[in-house]
């Protein structure tokens, strides 16, 4: 199985909080194949946006979201 890790962020409403100010305007910064790699562009990313408090990235673990063992749901057979 793949280990898919998405890397993204944008600016919070607070930085307490995890919501986002305009969902159009996140910032993808790209799929990596394994944790490591999304670590690097994560860090990379928090680093450079350090000066802004409501600015936040995010490494989402895609791999975890589908079980290709499992049957496709109703919605995912419309496409």
């Amino acid at each position: 199985m793949q280990r898919l890790h998405l890397v993204f962020g944008g600016e919070l409403v607070d930085p307490s909080k995890n919501v986002f100010k305009d969902v159009s305007d996140l910032h993808i910064v790209g799929m990596f194949p394994d944790y490591a790699t999304a670590y690097d562009a994560w860090k990379s990313e928090a680093q450079r946006t350090v000066d802004n408090a409501h600015m936040r990235y995010f490494i989402a673990h895609i791999h975890r979201l589908r079980d290709e063992e499992r049957p496709a749901s109703p919605t995912e057979e419309l496409g």
